[in-house]
């Protein structure tokens, strides 16, 4: 056996993949002569100097005699054996223990024994067996070890940069020309009906003034007639007539515009005159049976029919605005119809089948009382009564009187509370949750996407809460009655603005917070102080667009807060409302200050009643009565004055009060839990907060999961088309925030160039501490950027969940607008990176590994978004990827870091960067690659593995996060 015959298998005749020996025979390998029959241990006498192995330079060793070392190998002859002489290399190892007998760095060997320095044009790295010639575009100078591909980089950063450039400019022009556009058509459609309403008012103002000339001539002709009746016959003027009796029928029908022909036939015989009095009764017919033939406008009800129909068949947006716009007209006139209805008109009104009738709902509620959990604190105590349909209900009352509990409670949002009493919907005990397609709630903040314009805002409210069924011309015609019922015209293309970008007033963005709920045709409205910050102007506003959606039967619930007179008027029902949740007055609006008159107390002279009344229940001004009546003992008077019974605690506030065994029974029954209220320690009042949160956390899980029977009978869009709504929306959220991306890409473009000029690539780790330092920046930089998506909105997620929307396609949606960042930022980064490092991995591994860690670290960005506030969750979102790259890295000693390295993410990306680079060592460098993976723990077979538990990690997060997204809601 022969030195050839014993590593031929190592370089020669076999791939560098079906080398992959065992690490421990590689760790055996040396070129031992005395085993082979020619060399001890250690030293080397060899005439076969070309058996070392692919990429090596290894030539005969020369013998220095006075060190006795065979140089460059640093071996030394046996000593008393005169028959050995030096040979070729002594032992092959990794790169750092025999690098001597690597090819250096910019030459290639063809053999073992000829190392040949590389030509320009072409590079030749550590290891080499043959020059590689350089990319067209790259240049290389003579002995250089890697091509500058600087030109590349630089190709791909200005391509990458001119394709962002078209794609946020030329999206955001589409998005700006869409609506000019739109607005160019609806603004068309507009005017042309404003030109319709002006015709027809023309031709009915025609039509009545050629009526009543005609009326007018009609009755001068009879008086006329009459008078010649009488008086005596001319004979010569009967003579005249009959001359001019045959010009008659020429003229009458020029009777309603010439009043000449009247003076004309003052002696018309009788024959003629009935003819005249007949003829001009037919034409006023006529002009009104018929009135379709003179004008185009003027449409009667089976025409109206005829065109709805075919209005909801069109597609275009002209037909479609021009259809909003000609019903919103047609709204105006029977508006203005409305004012002088006679008893037929409203029955007729009352007959009309073509309008659309909501669902009708009325809430009562007998002994309200609301708990809150682990304090045994009253927010609500013994309210009755009921709001009804068609009639706007107020609730006033002074801080801290439970105005908002009251209105949650209703509404089935109250969470952390324990609620006894009995609420009705529509006298029977369901749970509101089963209307909540049809019922709104317009929060006190105003929630609303600042970077939507207010008629996406609206739109995409009515797009996902109307019914499917609607036809696209009504769900339009919806949100323009409202945008002109509310007097957003002048802003309808406006965004609406956030804290950092100024856009509408404060004014418009409430009402466009009403607007939201005004959109999805409600039967039940919960508005939670709409008109607080809005001049008087504005609030008369609101107030008529709320009265015209309660005079078509929704039912109105809205907390006030020191309204002016005039809004004090235009409510039906008052809910007043003292500190402690206790009801002092439920009733007409018109009818309150007899009661408290009736009580003694009365309203002064030139002071605004609401304003007076919640003065006196705050106790800063006392009630100008005679008799000794405190505001403590109002609510008292207004149990009594119904018959509710009195709690016990309370009726040693009114002399009046008996005790009589009713109330005993109601008081012991329903408010022994406070009656109970002792000190307790410290540990218990923190068990009982923990208690208190706990209760509070599965409300909000029993909440979100457990689901009621729908009985709105409103089938709104499936989650499919929901998801396509949202993808629109996301987007151009996304484009109008290009600017903030593009500093993105500017700081991976900068941290790809840094990385990749200082950390070069290292031979011996196959490039693992640029790789460490690139998986800490890109998960850094990309954890951050993702953030946003879910911490910026969370409060309007919220919103919308509520209301019926769903949350998976809110989340899915986010998402998928998501990848796009996720597939080019790797792009971005490696433009810079790799054409600075220069690795011996291809690109598009590393652009694979990448897409999976920035997939990755996203989704785990989505937990830390969702689970955490805005502070926090950029806080972990910096720590994190450094302690588990460090975790990852260091863990090779530690067995319980080890296991826990397992669970970390950049080990994965880690272990699948430098697999994928060390592919590409072969020959001479199999020992330095099997030692290196050895020492890591990696397995050069885990490429796959790792890019699968990359994206199963990424998987996961999302799946925590959407869960979390479904369980922490706002307290």
């Amino acid at each position: 056996m022969n030195f050839n015959a014993g590593l031929a298998p190592f370089g020669v005749a076999v791939a560098y993949k079906e080398v992959l020996l065992t690490q421990v025979l590689l760790t055996k390998v040396l070129l031992s002569y005395h085993n082979l029959g020619y060399l001890s241990y250690g030293k080397l006498v060899t005439k076969h100097p070309r058996a070392c192995p692919l990429g090596s330079y290894c030539p005969l060793a020369t013998l220095n005699r006075s060190s006795g070392n065979c140089e460059p190998y640093n071996y030394q002859l046996p000593a008393g054996q005169l028959n050995h002489t030096c040979g070729g290399a002594d032992m092959w190892s990794d790169v750092i223990s025999s690098g001597a007998i690597f090819c250096s760095a910019g030459s290639y060997c063809p053999t073992s024994i000829e190392q040949t320095p590389c030509s320009s044009g072409n590079y030749c790295p550590m290891g080499s067996t043959s020059e590689k010639p350089c990319f067209k575009l790259a240049s290389c100078d003579p002995n250089t070890a890697s091509q500058n591909i600087h030109a590349y980089g630089a190709m791909l950063i200005a391509g990458l940069s001119t394709l962002l450039l078209i794609i946020y400019n030329c999206s955001d022009q589409v998005i700006t020309i869409r609506e000019r556009r739109l607005a160019k058509s609806r603004e068309a459609a507009a005017r042309s009906v404003r030109e319709k309403v002006q015709a027809r008012t023309r031709w009915k103002a025609a039509k009545d003034a050629a009526k009543k000339h005609a009326i007018e001539l009609q009755s001068q002709v009879s008086r006329k007639f009459s008078r010649r009746k009488v008086g005596a016959e001319n004979e010569k003027v009967r003579i005249l007539n009959e001359e001019e009796l045959g010009t008659d029928e020429d003229l009458y029908p020029t009777m309603d515009t010439s009043t000449s022909g009247a003076s004309e036939q003052s002696y018309a015989s009788s024959e003629g005159k009935t003819i005249e009095a007949g003829h001009l009764t037919r034409m006023m017919h006529e002009i009104e049976d018929h009135s379709d033939s003179f004008s185009s406008f003027a449409v009667d009800a089976k025409s109206s029919k005829s065109k709805a129909a075919k209005d909801k068949e069109i597609h275009t947006h002209s037909q479609i605005f021009k259809y909003a716009y000609s019903q919103l007209e047609k709204e105006k006139a029977q508006e203005q119809q409305n004012k002088n209805l006679t008893f037929s008109g409203v029955i007729s009104m009352a007959a009309n089948t073509e309008t659309r009738k909501r669902p009708v709902i009325e809430i009562a509620f007998r002994d309200l009382t609301v708990t809150l959990k682990g304090k045994h604190k009253h927010l609500l105590r013994s309210v009755n009564g009921k709001i009804m349909p068609g009639r706007i209900t107020a609730v006033m009352g002074p801080s801290g009187a439970g105005k908002t509990t009251f209105l949650s409670a209703l509404a089935g949002k109250a969470v952390g509370c324990t609620i006894n009493g009995l609420i009705l919907v529509n006298g029977k005990t369901e749970s509101i949750h089963s209307y909540k397609k049809i019922v709104g709630f317009v929060p006190q903040d105003d929630i609303v996407h600042g970077n939507l314009t207010v008629e996406e805002n609206l739109w995409f409210s009515a797009r996902c809460r109307l019914s499917a069924d609607l036809p696209k011309p009504d769900k339009v015609l919806t949100v323009e009655r409202v945008i002109e019922s509310l007097g957003l015209q002048a802003v309808r293309s406006s965004l609406v603005g956030t804290v950092e970008k100024r856009g509408i007033s404060g004014g418009q963005r409430k009402r466009v917070n009403v607007g939201l709920e005004l959109v999805m045709e409600p039967s039940l409205l919960f508005l939670d102080e709409p008109t607080s910050g809005l001049d008087s102007s504005s609030s008369q506003l609101l107030l008529r667009a709320i009265r015209r959606e309660a005079l078509e039967g929704v039912n109105i619930c809205m907390v006030v807060h020191q309204p002016s007179y005039t809004l004090f008027r235009m409510f039906d029902d008052l809910i007043l409302l003292a500190k402690g949740g206790l009801t002092v007055y439920h009733g007409s609006v018109r009818k309150v200050e007899e009661y408290f008159t009736s009580l003694g107390i009365n309203v002064p002279e030139r002071v605004n009643p609401p304003d007076y009344f919640i003065d006196v229940l705050e106790g800063l001004v006392k009630p100008n009565t005679s008799s000794s009546l405190s505001h403590e003992e109002l609510p008292i008077r207004w149990m009594l004055y119904n018959g509710y019974p009195v709690p016990p605690d309370m009726q040693h506030y009114s002399v009046a009060v008996t005790a009589s065994p009713t109330y005993v029974q109601f008081g012991s029954h329903e408010y022994s839990a406070q009656i109970t209220n002792e000190d307790q320690s410290f540990a218990g009042e923190m068990w009982q907060d923990v208690k208190c949160n706990m209760e509070r956390r599965r409300d909000i899980i029993r909440h979100n999961f457990l689901r009621s029977k729908d009985l709105s009978n409103r089938r709104t869009p499936n989650v499919l088309l929901q998801y396509k709504y949202f993808l629109g929306r996301v987007g151009k959220q996304r484009l109008r925030e290009a600017r903030v991306q593009a500093i993105d890409y500017l700081i991976l473009l900068l941290a790809g160039a840094s990385l990749g000029s200082l950390s070069k690539a290292s031979e011996e780790q196959f490039g693992m501490p640029g790789y460490t330092y690139s998986i800490i920046a890109v998960s850094l930089l990309c954890k951050i950027a993702a953030l946003r998506s879910f911490s910026m909105e969370k409060l309007q997620h919220w919103r919308e969940s509520a209301s019926g929307m769903s949350s998976l396609a809110y989340f899915v949606s986010k998402d998928t607008m998501d990848h796009f960042n996720t597939a080019i930022k790797p792009v971005v980064y490696l433009s810079m990176y790799y054409f600075f490092n220069n690795p011996r991995s291809p690109f598009m591994d590393n652009y694979i590994v990448l897409l999976c860690l920035v997939y990755c670290v996203t989704g785990i960005a989505y937990v830390l978004a969702i689970f955490l506030d805005p502070g926090p969750s950029q806080l972990c979102s910096v720590i994190l990827p450094v302690v588990l790259t460090l975790v990852a890295t260091q863990a090779r000693d530690n067995k319980v870091l080890k296991i826990i390295s397992d669970f970390c993410y950049p080990k994965w990306a880690l272990e699948a960067f430098v697999i994928g680079n060390a592919e590409r060592y072969y020959g001479v460098w199999i020992i330095t690659r099997c030692g290196t993976l050895r020492r890591f723990d990696y397995n050069l077979h885990d490429w796959i593995l790792c890019i699968a538990i990359l994206i199963l990690t990424g998987i996961a997060s999302r799946g925590i996060a959407f869960l979390g997204m479904l369980v922490f809601q706002r307290k």
